[in-house]
Protein backbone atom coordinates (compact mmCIF):
# COMPACT_ATOMS: atom_id res chain seq x y z
CA UNK A 1 0.00 0.00 0.00
CA UNK A 2 0.95 3.58 -0.48
CA UNK A 3 0.19 6.48 1.11
CA UNK A 4 -2.35 8.56 -0.74
CA UNK A 5 -2.05 11.74 -2.68
CA UNK A 6 -2.98 14.42 -0.26
CA UNK A 7 -4.50 16.46 -2.95
CA UNK A 8 -7.42 13.40 -3.42
CA UNK A 9 -10.89 15.44 -2.85
CA UNK A 10 -12.74 14.67 0.12
CA UNK A 11 -16.37 15.33 1.12
CA UNK A 12 -18.03 15.34 4.11
CA UNK A 13 -20.53 12.38 4.21
CA UNK A 14 -22.88 13.74 6.54
CA UNK A 15 -25.68 11.19 8.23
CA UNK A 16 -27.25 10.70 4.80
CA UNK A 17 -25.29 7.25 4.54
CA UNK A 18 -25.92 6.50 8.22
CA UNK A 19 -29.55 6.37 8.06
CA UNK A 20 -30.38 4.60 4.69
CA UNK A 21 -28.54 1.54 6.22
CA UNK A 22 -30.46 1.56 9.27
CA UNK A 23 -34.52 0.89 9.97
CA UNK A 24 -34.76 2.98 13.56
CA UNK A 25 -38.15 1.45 14.45
CA UNK A 26 -36.18 -1.66 14.90
CA UNK A 27 -32.75 -0.60 16.27
CA UNK A 28 -32.42 1.48 19.74
CA UNK A 29 -29.66 3.35 17.96
CA UNK A 30 -29.75 6.98 18.01
CA UNK A 31 -31.46 8.66 14.58
CA UNK A 32 -29.48 11.69 14.86
CA UNK A 33 -29.99 15.43 16.26
CA UNK A 34 -28.92 18.47 17.16
CA UNK A 35 -24.88 18.28 18.32
CA UNK A 36 -24.13 18.24 21.73
CA UNK A 37 -22.10 21.33 23.33
CA UNK A 38 -18.58 20.74 23.73
CA UNK A 39 -17.64 20.07 27.02
CA UNK A 40 -13.81 21.10 26.82
CA UNK A 41 -12.54 24.41 25.14
CA UNK A 42 -10.45 23.83 22.65
CA UNK A 43 -11.04 20.36 22.43
CA UNK A 44 -13.46 18.05 21.10
CA UNK A 45 -14.90 14.94 21.82
CA UNK A 46 -13.83 10.94 21.02
CA UNK A 47 -15.32 7.47 21.25
CA UNK A 48 -14.37 3.96 21.26
CA UNK A 49 -17.16 1.36 21.36
CA UNK A 50 -15.94 -2.06 21.23
CA UNK A 51 -18.53 -4.30 18.64
CA UNK A 52 -19.55 -7.79 18.46
CA UNK A 53 -20.77 -7.99 15.37
CA UNK A 54 -19.73 -10.55 12.89
CA UNK A 55 -16.03 -10.18 13.43
CA UNK A 56 -15.37 -8.10 16.97
CA UNK A 57 -13.69 -5.09 16.16
CA UNK A 58 -13.43 -1.22 17.45
CA UNK A 59 -15.56 1.72 16.02
CA UNK A 60 -12.97 5.15 16.57
CA UNK A 61 -14.85 8.19 16.31
CA UNK A 62 -14.20 12.00 16.54
CA UNK A 63 -16.59 14.72 16.83
CA UNK A 64 -15.94 16.67 13.96
CA UNK A 65 -18.30 19.26 11.86
CA UNK A 66 -21.50 18.69 14.16
CA UNK A 67 -21.25 14.64 13.89
CA UNK A 68 -18.84 11.61 14.70
CA UNK A 69 -16.04 11.08 11.76
CA UNK A 70 -15.47 7.04 11.99
CA UNK A 71 -13.59 4.47 11.52
CA UNK A 72 -13.46 0.49 11.91
CA UNK A 73 -10.34 -0.63 14.03
CA UNK A 74 -10.00 -4.50 13.68
CA UNK A 75 -7.50 -4.98 15.85
CA UNK A 76 -8.49 -1.86 18.35
CA UNK A 77 -5.67 0.62 19.03
CA UNK A 78 -2.05 0.04 18.65
CA UNK A 79 -0.08 0.69 22.37
CA UNK A 80 3.56 0.60 21.58
CA UNK A 81 5.42 3.25 19.77
CA UNK A 82 5.59 3.06 15.99
CA UNK A 83 2.98 0.33 15.94
CA UNK A 84 0.34 0.33 13.12
CA UNK A 85 -3.22 -1.12 12.85
CA UNK A 86 -5.52 -0.65 9.54
CA UNK A 87 -8.09 1.27 10.34
CA UNK A 88 -11.44 2.04 7.28
CA UNK A 89 -13.21 4.87 7.33
CA UNK A 90 -17.29 4.09 7.69
CA UNK A 91 -19.88 6.04 7.80
CA UNK A 92 -20.45 9.47 10.22
CA UNK A 93 -22.37 9.01 13.08
CA UNK A 94 -25.30 11.55 15.20
CA UNK A 95 -22.95 12.90 18.33
CA UNK A 96 -25.81 11.20 20.39
CA UNK A 97 -24.46 7.84 19.27
CA UNK A 98 -21.41 8.65 21.58
CA UNK A 99 -23.84 7.51 24.82
CA UNK A 100 -24.84 4.54 22.47
CA UNK A 101 -24.27 1.14 24.31
CA UNK A 102 -26.04 -2.25 24.56
CA UNK A 103 -27.72 -4.47 21.52
CA UNK A 104 -27.92 -3.95 17.80
CA UNK A 105 -30.89 -6.58 16.95
CA UNK A 106 -29.82 -9.44 15.02
CA UNK A 107 -30.14 -8.62 10.95
CA UNK A 108 -29.98 -4.73 11.49
CA UNK A 109 -26.57 -3.20 10.21
CA UNK A 110 -24.19 -4.11 12.68
CA UNK A 111 -25.99 -6.29 14.68
CA UNK A 112 -24.50 -7.70 17.91
CA UNK A 113 -23.38 -5.88 21.00
CA UNK A 114 -21.69 -2.55 21.71
CA UNK A 115 -19.69 -1.43 24.41
CA UNK A 116 -18.83 2.41 25.15
CA UNK A 117 -15.32 1.15 25.97
CA UNK A 118 -13.17 4.34 26.02
CA UNK A 119 -14.29 8.13 25.89
CA UNK A 120 -12.43 11.60 26.24
CA UNK A 121 -11.52 14.68 24.95
CA UNK A 122 -8.69 15.02 21.69
CA UNK A 123 -7.12 17.61 20.17
CA UNK A 124 -5.08 17.89 16.92
CA UNK A 125 -1.99 19.23 16.31
CA UNK A 126 -2.43 22.58 14.77
CA UNK A 127 -5.84 22.98 15.88
CA UNK A 128 -7.35 22.53 12.39
CA UNK A 129 -8.94 18.97 12.38
CA UNK A 130 -11.18 19.32 9.26
CA UNK A 131 -8.09 20.74 6.84
CA UNK A 132 -5.94 17.60 8.16
CA UNK A 133 -8.50 15.46 7.62
CA UNK A 134 -9.02 16.71 3.83
CA UNK A 135 -5.41 16.33 3.80
CA UNK A 136 -5.40 12.58 4.81
CA UNK A 137 -3.40 13.12 8.09
CA UNK A 138 -4.53 13.68 11.95
CA UNK A 139 -1.78 14.01 14.67
CA UNK A 140 -3.74 13.33 17.23
CA UNK A 141 -3.75 13.62 21.15
CA UNK A 142 -6.41 11.70 23.23
CA UNK A 143 -6.77 12.18 26.72
CA UNK A 144 -9.48 9.30 27.52
CA UNK A 145 -10.47 7.29 30.59
CA UNK A 146 -8.32 4.42 29.09
CA UNK A 147 -6.31 5.73 26.11
CA UNK A 148 -4.00 8.61 26.63
CA UNK A 149 -0.94 10.10 24.56
CA UNK A 150 -0.60 10.27 20.78
CA UNK A 151 -1.77 8.60 17.86
CA UNK A 152 -1.92 9.70 14.06
CA UNK A 153 -4.15 8.66 11.52
CA UNK A 154 -3.07 8.57 7.68
CA UNK A 155 -4.99 7.60 4.73
CA UNK A 156 -3.36 5.27 2.53
CA UNK A 157 -4.40 3.94 -0.98
CA UNK A 158 -6.25 0.44 -0.84
CA UNK A 159 -7.01 -1.70 -3.10
CA UNK A 160 -9.28 -0.58 -6.60
CA UNK A 161 -7.81 2.55 -5.71
CA UNK A 162 -10.04 2.94 -2.29
CA UNK A 163 -9.86 6.24 -0.66
CA UNK A 164 -11.57 4.68 2.95
CA UNK A 165 -8.42 3.15 4.32
CA UNK A 166 -6.28 4.50 6.74
CA UNK A 167 -3.54 3.26 8.82
CA UNK A 168 -3.45 4.69 13.12
CA UNK A 169 -0.01 5.03 14.12
CA UNK A 170 1.31 5.14 17.69
CA UNK A 171 3.43 8.19 17.80
CA UNK A 172 5.50 9.83 20.63
CA UNK A 173 5.48 7.69 23.65
CA UNK A 174 4.43 4.04 24.55
CA UNK A 175 0.69 4.06 26.26
CA UNK A 176 0.45 1.99 29.29
CA UNK A 177 -1.18 -1.10 28.58
CA UNK A 178 -4.78 -1.79 29.60
CA UNK A 179 -5.37 -4.70 32.01
CA UNK A 180 -7.44 -7.27 30.36
CA UNK A 181 -10.07 -6.71 33.39
CA UNK A 182 -10.36 -3.37 32.16
CA UNK A 183 -10.38 -4.14 28.69
CA UNK A 184 -13.65 -5.88 29.66
CA UNK A 185 -15.13 -3.03 31.20
CA UNK A 186 -17.46 0.26 30.05
CA UNK A 187 -16.51 3.53 30.82
CA UNK A 188 -20.18 4.27 31.08
CA UNK A 189 -22.02 1.50 33.49
CA UNK A 190 -18.87 -0.63 34.10
CA UNK A 191 -20.25 -3.37 32.62
CA UNK A 192 -18.77 -6.06 30.38
CA UNK A 193 -19.56 -7.43 27.16
CA UNK A 194 -21.23 -10.38 28.77
CA UNK A 195 -23.19 -8.10 31.16
CA UNK A 196 -24.68 -5.71 28.72
CA UNK A 197 -25.44 -8.76 25.91
CA UNK A 198 -27.60 -10.58 29.43
CA UNK A 199 -29.05 -7.13 30.11
CA UNK A 200 -30.20 -6.17 27.03
CA UNK A 201 -30.97 -2.65 27.97
CA UNK A 202 -30.61 -1.04 24.79
CA UNK A 203 -32.42 -3.50 22.78
CA UNK A 204 -35.67 -2.58 20.85
CA UNK A 205 -38.34 -3.85 21.65
CA UNK A 206 -42.35 -2.50 20.57
CA UNK A 207 -43.38 0.00 23.39
CA UNK A 208 -39.73 0.46 24.61
CA UNK A 209 -38.09 3.95 25.84
CA UNK A 210 -35.18 4.91 23.55
CA UNK A 211 -32.32 4.26 24.97
CA UNK A 212 -31.66 7.74 24.79
CA UNK A 213 -34.28 8.74 27.59
CA UNK A 214 -33.53 9.29 30.62
CA UNK A 215 -34.99 6.68 32.40
CA UNK A 216 -33.24 3.91 30.19
CA UNK A 217 -30.18 5.66 30.51
CA UNK A 218 -29.87 6.04 34.35
CA UNK A 219 -31.32 2.35 35.12
CA UNK A 220 -28.21 0.94 32.70
CA UNK A 221 -25.53 2.90 34.82
CA UNK A 222 -27.55 2.65 38.33
CA UNK A 223 -28.66 -0.84 38.51
CA UNK A 224 -24.92 -2.02 38.53
CA UNK A 225 -23.88 -0.13 41.34
CA UNK A 226 -27.22 -1.76 43.49
CA UNK A 227 -26.35 -5.09 42.69
CA UNK A 228 -24.67 -6.87 45.72
CA UNK A 229 -21.99 -8.49 43.36
CA UNK A 230 -21.39 -5.63 41.17
CA UNK A 231 -17.62 -5.53 40.21
CA UNK A 232 -15.95 -2.97 40.55
CA UNK A 233 -14.78 -0.90 37.45
CA UNK A 234 -11.70 0.04 38.98
CA UNK A 235 -9.14 -2.35 38.91
CA UNK A 236 -4.86 -1.88 39.32
CA UNK A 237 -2.71 -3.66 41.34
CA UNK A 238 -4.01 -7.41 41.71
CA UNK A 239 -4.09 -7.85 44.93
CA UNK A 240 -5.85 -10.72 45.60
CA UNK A 241 -7.11 -12.52 48.55
CA UNK A 242 -7.12 -16.60 48.70
CA UNK A 243 -10.52 -18.18 47.78
CA UNK A 244 -12.30 -18.44 51.27
CA UNK A 245 -15.44 -20.29 51.71
CA UNK A 246 -17.94 -17.99 53.36
CA UNK A 247 -18.12 -18.66 57.06
CA UNK A 248 -15.10 -20.26 57.40
CA UNK A 249 -12.50 -17.78 58.62
CA UNK A 250 -8.81 -18.83 57.48
CA UNK A 251 -6.67 -20.20 60.12
CA UNK A 252 -3.51 -18.56 62.30
CA UNK A 253 -0.49 -18.44 60.02
CA UNK A 254 -2.86 -18.88 56.83
CA UNK A 255 -3.52 -15.08 56.78
CA UNK A 256 -5.60 -13.42 53.95
CA UNK A 257 -2.66 -10.88 53.63
CA UNK A 258 -0.31 -13.23 52.76
CA UNK A 259 -0.66 -12.12 48.57
CA UNK A 260 -0.13 -8.68 49.53
CA UNK A 261 3.45 -6.33 49.99
CA UNK A 262 4.90 -5.75 53.24
CA UNK A 263 2.30 -3.20 55.31
CA UNK A 264 2.48 -1.99 58.93
CA UNK A 265 0.76 -3.77 61.64
CA UNK A 266 -2.31 -2.83 63.30
CA UNK A 267 -5.24 -4.29 65.37
CA UNK A 268 -8.81 -3.88 64.48
CA UNK A 269 -10.13 -0.87 66.23
CA UNK A 270 -12.48 2.00 65.48
CA UNK A 271 -11.20 4.34 63.14
CA UNK A 272 -12.57 7.55 62.15
CA UNK A 273 -13.95 7.80 58.80
CA UNK A 274 -12.27 9.89 56.15
CA UNK A 275 -14.44 12.84 55.02
CA UNK A 276 -15.32 14.11 51.76
CA UNK A 277 -15.55 17.32 50.51
CA UNK A 278 -18.84 19.22 48.90
CA UNK A 279 -17.71 20.97 45.79
CA UNK A 280 -20.21 22.53 42.93
CA UNK A 281 -18.52 21.29 40.37
CA UNK A 282 -16.58 18.17 39.33
CA UNK A 283 -12.76 18.44 38.93
CA UNK A 284 -11.31 19.10 35.55
CA UNK A 285 -8.34 17.19 35.90
CA UNK A 286 -6.89 14.07 37.90
CA UNK A 287 -8.16 10.11 37.69
CA UNK A 288 -11.07 10.50 39.48
CA UNK A 289 -13.58 6.81 39.93
CA UNK A 290 -17.27 7.87 40.95
CA UNK A 291 -19.62 6.04 43.71
CA UNK A 292 -23.32 6.64 44.71
CA UNK A 293 -23.82 8.71 47.81
CA UNK A 294 -26.34 6.88 50.26
CA UNK A 295 -28.92 8.51 52.08
CA UNK A 296 -28.11 6.57 55.14
CA UNK A 297 -25.81 6.54 58.76
CA UNK A 298 -22.36 5.95 57.80
CA UNK A 299 -20.73 3.28 59.43
CA UNK A 300 -17.35 1.73 60.66
CA UNK A 301 -17.52 -2.05 61.24
CA UNK A 302 -15.01 -3.86 63.17
CA UNK A 303 -14.66 -7.46 63.71
CA UNK A 304 -12.51 -9.57 66.04
CA UNK A 305 -13.13 -13.32 65.61
CA UNK A 306 -16.70 -13.87 66.63
CA UNK A 307 -17.26 -9.96 67.91
CA UNK A 308 -18.50 -7.44 65.56
CA UNK A 309 -19.21 -3.84 66.37
CA UNK A 310 -21.07 -1.31 64.68
CA UNK A 311 -19.80 2.38 65.57
CA UNK A 312 -20.98 5.61 63.69
CA UNK A 313 -18.69 8.79 63.16
CA UNK A 314 -18.64 9.72 66.63
CA UNK A 315 -18.23 6.15 68.42
CA UNK A 316 -21.98 5.06 69.28
CA UNK A 317 -22.28 1.46 68.67
CA UNK A 318 -25.14 0.41 66.89
CA UNK A 319 -24.55 -3.48 66.65
CA UNK A 320 -27.80 -4.17 68.70
CA UNK A 321 -30.16 -1.83 66.13
CA UNK A 322 -28.65 -3.89 63.12
CA UNK A 323 -27.84 -7.53 64.30
CA UNK A 324 -28.27 -9.03 60.43
CA UNK A 325 -25.57 -6.64 59.46
CA UNK A 326 -23.62 -7.88 62.50
CA UNK A 327 -24.23 -11.59 61.62
CA UNK A 328 -23.12 -11.18 58.09
CA UNK A 329 -19.66 -9.17 58.82
CA UNK A 330 -19.73 -11.90 61.41
CA UNK A 331 -19.62 -14.81 58.36
CA UNK A 332 -17.01 -12.88 56.34
CA UNK A 333 -13.55 -15.01 55.49
CA UNK A 334 -11.39 -13.05 58.02
CA UNK A 335 -10.05 -13.15 61.44
CA UNK A 336 -10.08 -9.18 61.48
CA UNK A 337 -11.09 -6.59 59.27
CA UNK A 338 -11.99 -2.93 59.58
CA UNK A 339 -14.58 -1.72 57.16
CA UNK A 340 -16.28 1.58 55.84
CA UNK A 341 -20.01 2.14 54.58
CA UNK A 342 -22.83 3.20 55.30
CA UNK A 343 -26.07 1.14 56.37
CA UNK A 344 -29.20 2.48 54.04
CA UNK A 345 -32.62 1.47 53.69
CA UNK A 346 -34.30 1.41 50.18
CA UNK A 347 -37.52 2.23 48.99
CA UNK A 348 -38.97 0.62 46.24
CA UNK A 349 -37.17 1.59 43.10
CA UNK A 350 -34.38 0.55 45.30
CA UNK A 351 -33.15 4.49 46.22
CA UNK A 352 -31.18 4.83 50.06
CA UNK A 353 -34.04 6.57 51.88
CA UNK A 354 -32.96 8.01 55.08
CA UNK A 355 -36.86 8.57 56.27
CA UNK A 356 -37.30 4.99 55.75
CA UNK A 357 -34.33 4.63 58.20
CA UNK A 358 -35.74 6.38 60.47
CA UNK A 359 -39.17 4.90 60.64
CA UNK A 360 -37.43 1.55 60.99
CA UNK A 361 -36.08 2.93 64.21
CA UNK A 362 -38.91 5.37 65.53
CA UNK A 363 -41.81 3.72 64.41
CA UNK A 364 -41.13 0.13 64.53
CA UNK A 365 -41.47 -0.95 60.81
CA UNK A 366 -39.38 -3.86 59.45
CA UNK A 367 -38.29 -2.39 56.71
CA UNK A 368 -34.78 -4.65 55.70
CA UNK A 369 -31.27 -2.46 55.82
CA UNK A 370 -28.11 -3.10 53.53
CA UNK A 371 -24.59 -2.40 54.33
CA UNK A 372 -23.16 -1.09 51.48
CA UNK A 373 -19.07 -1.61 51.87
CA UNK A 374 -16.90 1.10 50.25
CA UNK A 375 -13.37 1.09 51.63
CA UNK A 376 -11.14 -1.76 53.84
CA UNK A 377 -9.02 -0.09 56.38
CA UNK A 378 -6.98 -3.12 58.12
CA UNK A 379 -7.32 -6.92 57.56
CA UNK A 380 -5.88 -9.84 59.41
CA UNK A 381 -3.06 -7.51 61.54
CA UNK A 382 -2.13 -5.21 58.56
CA UNK A 383 -3.57 -1.59 57.98
CA UNK A 384 -4.15 -1.04 54.48
CA UNK A 385 -4.24 2.77 54.85
CA UNK A 386 -1.04 3.10 52.74
CA UNK A 387 -2.29 1.26 49.73
CA UNK A 388 -3.92 3.11 47.01
CA UNK A 389 -7.96 3.18 46.81
CA UNK A 390 -7.81 0.86 43.82
CA UNK A 391 -5.99 -1.80 45.88
CA UNK A 392 -7.75 -1.71 48.71
CA UNK A 393 -11.14 -1.83 46.95
CA UNK A 394 -9.81 -5.10 44.85
CA UNK A 395 -9.00 -6.74 48.44
CA UNK A 396 -12.60 -5.56 49.75
CA UNK A 397 -14.20 -7.12 46.49
CA UNK A 398 -12.94 -10.22 47.16
CA UNK A 399 -13.77 -10.51 50.91
CA UNK A 400 -17.29 -9.72 50.02
CA UNK A 401 -17.42 -12.03 46.83
CA UNK A 402 -19.73 -14.84 48.80
CA UNK A 403 -21.22 -12.39 51.37
CA UNK A 404 -24.91 -12.81 51.36
CA UNK A 405 -27.32 -9.37 51.92
CA UNK A 406 -27.45 -7.75 53.78
CA UNK A 407 -23.52 -7.20 52.92
CA UNK A 408 -22.75 -5.81 49.64
CA UNK A 409 -20.06 -4.13 48.00
CA UNK A 410 -20.26 -0.44 46.93
CA UNK A 411 -18.21 -0.66 43.49
CA UNK A 412 -17.60 2.33 41.13
CA UNK A 413 -20.36 3.22 38.73
CA UNK A 414 -18.40 5.33 36.08
CA UNK A 415 -15.92 8.20 35.33
CA UNK A 416 -17.67 10.45 33.42
CA UNK A 417 -19.25 12.72 36.55
CA UNK A 418 -21.20 15.19 34.52
CA UNK A 419 -23.15 12.09 32.64
CA UNK A 420 -23.56 10.42 36.01
CA UNK A 421 -24.95 13.77 37.71
CA UNK A 422 -27.50 14.35 35.32
CA UNK A 423 -29.07 10.92 35.69
CA UNK A 424 -28.83 10.38 39.26
CA UNK A 425 -30.52 14.21 39.26
CA UNK A 426 -33.40 12.36 37.50
CA UNK A 427 -33.79 9.81 39.82
CA UNK A 428 -34.01 11.85 42.61
CA UNK A 429 -30.94 10.52 44.11
CA UNK A 430 -28.98 12.16 46.58
CA UNK A 431 -25.67 12.56 44.58
CA UNK A 432 -22.38 11.13 43.52
CA UNK A 433 -19.06 10.79 45.54
CA UNK A 434 -15.84 10.98 43.38
CA UNK A 435 -12.61 9.44 44.92
CA UNK A 436 -8.90 9.70 43.18
CA UNK A 437 -8.25 6.15 41.88
CA UNK A 438 -4.82 5.93 43.54
CA UNK A 439 -5.53 8.24 46.90
CA UNK A 440 -4.40 6.56 50.44
CA UNK A 441 -6.69 6.49 53.43
CA UNK A 442 -6.95 9.75 55.36
CA UNK A 443 -8.92 8.87 58.84
CA UNK A 444 -10.93 12.07 59.98
CA UNK A 445 -9.38 14.06 57.55
CA UNK A 446 -11.30 16.10 54.51
CA UNK A 447 -8.28 16.25 52.35
CA UNK A 448 -10.08 16.92 49.00
CA UNK A 449 -8.91 13.65 47.54
CA UNK A 450 -12.82 12.36 48.31
CA UNK A 451 -15.34 14.91 47.35
CA UNK A 452 -19.19 14.99 47.19
CA UNK A 453 -21.50 16.40 44.53
CA UNK A 454 -25.34 16.31 45.24
CA UNK A 455 -28.37 16.99 43.38
CA UNK A 456 -30.68 17.40 46.30
CA UNK A 457 -29.92 20.33 49.08
CA UNK A 458 -29.97 18.31 52.41
CA UNK A 459 -27.80 18.50 55.48
CA UNK A 460 -27.50 17.96 59.54
CA UNK A 461 -28.60 21.01 61.48
CA UNK A 462 -29.04 21.17 65.34
CA UNK A 463 -32.51 21.70 66.79
CA UNK A 464 -32.74 24.29 69.37
CA UNK A 465 -36.48 24.67 70.30
CA UNK A 466 -39.97 24.13 68.64
CA UNK A 467 -43.62 25.68 68.43
CA UNK A 468 -46.34 25.19 70.84
CA UNK A 469 -48.72 22.98 68.95
CA UNK A 470 -51.68 24.37 67.09
CA UNK A 471 -54.97 23.04 65.59
CA UNK A 472 -55.16 19.19 65.63
CA UNK A 473 -51.18 18.71 65.73
CA UNK A 474 -50.16 17.51 69.04
CA UNK A 475 -47.18 17.97 70.91
CA UNK A 476 -45.31 20.58 68.97
CA UNK A 477 -45.83 22.32 65.64
CA UNK A 478 -42.39 23.58 63.86
CA UNK A 479 -38.84 22.35 65.35
CA UNK A 480 -36.30 25.25 65.23
CA UNK A 481 -32.83 24.67 63.68
CA UNK A 482 -29.53 25.97 63.04
CA UNK A 483 -25.66 25.78 62.42
CA UNK A 484 -22.76 26.87 64.27
CA UNK A 485 -21.08 29.95 62.96
CA UNK A 486 -18.02 31.21 64.53
CA UNK A 487 -18.84 28.61 67.30
CA UNK A 488 -22.37 30.40 67.90
CA UNK A 489 -25.69 28.59 67.25
CA UNK A 490 -27.05 30.91 64.09
CA UNK A 491 -30.76 29.97 63.28
CA UNK A 492 -31.62 28.66 60.08
CA UNK A 493 -35.57 28.24 60.04
CA UNK A 494 -38.50 26.12 61.08
CA UNK A 495 -39.36 22.74 59.70
CA UNK A 496 -43.16 21.48 60.39
CA UNK A 497 -43.29 18.93 57.99
CA UNK A 498 -41.55 15.64 57.61
CA UNK A 499 -43.41 14.21 60.91
CA UNK A 500 -45.90 11.61 61.78
CA UNK A 501 -48.14 10.89 65.15
CA UNK A 502 -45.62 8.73 66.38
CA UNK A 503 -42.33 10.62 65.47
CA UNK A 504 -44.13 13.76 67.02
CA UNK A 505 -44.37 11.50 70.22
CA UNK A 506 -40.99 10.48 70.23
CA UNK A 507 -39.03 13.43 69.66
CA UNK A 508 -41.35 15.49 72.12
CA UNK A 509 -40.29 13.25 74.76
CA UNK A 510 -36.68 13.52 74.01
CA UNK A 511 -37.38 17.16 74.43
CA UNK A 512 -38.46 17.32 77.53
CA UNK A 513 -35.29 16.29 78.75
CA UNK A 514 -33.59 18.46 77.48
CA UNK A 515 -35.68 21.85 78.29
CA UNK A 516 -34.28 24.89 79.03
CA UNK A 517 -35.11 28.01 79.52
CA UNK A 518 -33.25 30.43 77.69
CA UNK A 519 -32.80 30.56 73.67
CA UNK A 520 -29.67 29.14 72.42
CA UNK A 521 -29.70 30.44 69.02
CA UNK A 522 -27.53 34.09 68.52
CA UNK A 523 -29.63 35.51 66.08
CA UNK A 524 -33.20 35.44 67.86
CA UNK A 525 -35.36 37.09 67.26
CA UNK A 526 -33.98 39.95 64.46
CA UNK A 527 -35.14 42.25 62.04
CA UNK A 528 -34.18 41.92 58.42
CA UNK A 529 -35.09 45.33 56.60
CA UNK A 530 -37.57 45.94 58.62
CA UNK A 531 -39.31 42.59 59.02
CA UNK A 532 -39.01 39.92 62.15
CA UNK A 533 -37.21 37.21 61.07
CA UNK A 534 -39.86 33.88 59.99
CA UNK A 535 -42.09 35.93 61.81
CA UNK A 536 -40.68 35.27 65.15
CA UNK A 537 -41.70 37.98 67.09
CA UNK A 538 -40.20 39.06 70.66
CA UNK A 539 -44.17 38.12 72.06
CA UNK A 540 -44.17 34.60 70.35
CA UNK A 541 -40.37 34.15 71.39
CA UNK A 542 -42.03 33.39 75.15
CA UNK A 543 -44.13 31.12 73.87
CA UNK A 544 -41.26 29.12 72.37
CA UNK A 545 -40.14 26.16 73.83
CA UNK A 546 -36.25 25.80 74.11
CA UNK A 547 -34.19 22.65 74.12
CA UNK A 548 -29.93 22.08 74.87
CA UNK A 549 -28.89 21.89 71.51
CA UNK A 550 -27.95 18.25 71.21
CA UNK A 551 -30.03 16.74 68.84
CA UNK A 552 -29.00 16.69 65.30
CA UNK A 553 -31.18 16.05 62.67
CA UNK A 554 -31.27 15.48 58.78
CA UNK A 555 -33.43 18.23 56.61
CA UNK A 556 -33.97 18.27 52.75
CA UNK A 557 -35.19 21.67 51.30
CA UNK A 558 -35.69 23.23 48.29
CA UNK A 559 -33.00 26.19 48.51
CA UNK A 560 -31.21 28.65 50.37
CA UNK A 561 -32.44 32.55 50.50
CA UNK A 562 -30.96 35.37 50.59
CA UNK A 563 -31.33 36.20 53.97
CA UNK A 564 -29.88 32.86 54.89
CA UNK A 565 -33.02 30.77 55.65
CA UNK A 566 -34.23 27.49 54.68
CA UNK A 567 -37.32 26.90 51.80
CA UNK A 568 -39.67 24.73 52.01
CA UNK A 569 -37.73 22.75 54.77
CA UNK A 570 -38.64 18.76 55.34
CA UNK A 571 -37.47 16.86 58.58
CA UNK A 572 -36.26 13.63 57.55
CA UNK A 573 -35.32 12.12 60.89
CA UNK A 574 -32.53 12.58 64.00
CA UNK A 575 -29.04 11.41 63.19
CA UNK A 576 -26.78 9.82 65.73
CA UNK A 577 -23.99 9.61 64.30
CA UNK A 578 -22.34 13.44 63.98
CA UNK A 579 -21.91 15.46 66.87
CA UNK A 580 -23.68 19.36 67.06
CA UNK A 581 -20.42 20.71 66.95
CA UNK A 582 -19.51 19.61 63.49
CA UNK A 583 -22.61 20.84 61.98
CA UNK A 584 -21.88 24.48 59.63
CA UNK A 585 -23.56 25.27 56.88
CA UNK A 586 -22.32 23.55 53.88
CA UNK A 587 -21.44 26.25 51.17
Amino acid sequence: MQVADPQLSYSGMGLAEYKRKRDFKKTAEPAGGKPLPRKVKGASRFVIQEHAARRLHYDFRLEMEGVLKSWALPKGLPWKRGEKHLAVEVEDHPIEYEQFEGIIPEGQYGGGTVMVWDRGNYRVYGEQPVKSLKEGKLHLVLDGEKAKGEWTLVRIRGRDDTKNQWLILKTGDDAKPISKKMGDRSVKTGRTMQEIAKDRDAEWESGRESDESPTSQFKARIRAALKKKEKDEVVGQAHRLPAAKRGNPPQAGRSTMASLPDLPSAKARFIEPMKAKLVEEPPSTGDWIYELKFDGIRLIGVKRDDKVSLLSRNENELAKRFPEIVEAIKALPARECVIDGEVVALDEEGRSSFQLLQAREMEGRKSPVYFYAFDLLQLDGKSLFSLPLEARKNVLEKLCADAGDPVRYSGAIGGDAQTLLEEVKRRGLEGIIGKQRNSVYEPGRRSGAWIKLKCVHEQEFVIGGYTPPQGARKYFGAILVGYYENKKLAFAGKVGTGFTAKSLSMLHKKFQKEARDDCPFVDLPSKQNGQWVQDITPSLMRKMRWVNPVFVCEIKFAEWTRDKKLRAPVFLGLREDKKPGEVVREN
